[in-house]
């Protein structure tokens, strides 16, 4: 009679390597039994979740945008509001997660608008601060499109600062960053913020 295949075993290639044993270390570091029933899947479960949550280290900004960029059909501000992001902060891999809002205004080429959310995941799925996801998503924009701006908003509620530390759980954090006419011209940068409000906290 066939042994039954072990199920910590199963869907090894959607694991990241050596996270599965790594995660038992963790359990008996913090006091756990990793053979437990409740735990038994759990070095497996983690080392496929990590798996997505930084799924961002193996993917490029031409992998995601693909064949997703065209010529422009106009000039006048695009913006696409509301982009959910989850990310793991780099201080202390805790998540912290939020809402984007994205804005430019074309020269000569146009980018699909869902490509928008899937450059915010690619730099979102890595240890990241805040800060640098807002930089780094703009510099992407500007990169692709070369528009007269780009003007990137995002608000974050993070959980270092809401389960440990000064436990604040009513705080979020703001970022913002501007390329060309949004941070050269007053009204467009305005107009940008002026189109953004009510985000996550504001609802």
């Amino acid at each position: 009679m066939p042994h039954a295949e072990d199920p910590t075993l199963q869907d090894a290639s959607q694991e990241l390597p050596g996270l599965n044993a790594l995660t038992r270390e963790w359990l008996i570091s913090v006091g756990e039994d990793p053979n437990r029933e409740g735990l038994l899947r759990t070095p497996h479960r983690v080392a496929k979740a990590w798996q997505h949550l930084t799924a961002g280290y193996r993917e490029t900004l031409a992998d995601v945008v693909g064949a997703g960029v065209f010529a422009a059909e106009g000039s006048e501000m695009v913006i696409v509001k509301d982009i959910e992001f989850y990310s793991m902060c780099e201080h202390h891999m805790l998540p912290f997660y939020g809402r984007a809002h994205i804005a430019y205004i074309p020269s000569r080429k146009i980018l699909g608008l869902s490509k928008f959310a899937r450059i915010v995941d690619l730099y979102s799925r890595r240890l990241q601060v805040q800060e640098r996801i807002t930089t780094q998503v703009a510099d992407a924009v500007q990169e692709l499109l070369e528009p007269r701006g780009v003007a990137v908003f995002m608000e974050g509620i993070h959980l270092c600062m809401a389960m440990r530390g000064v436990q604040k759980q009513n705080s979020s954090t703001t970022t913002s960053a501007m390329r060309g006419l949004f941070r050269s011209d007053v009204r467009t940068r305005a107009e940008f913020m002026s189109a953004v409000q009510g985000t996550l906290r504001g609802r």
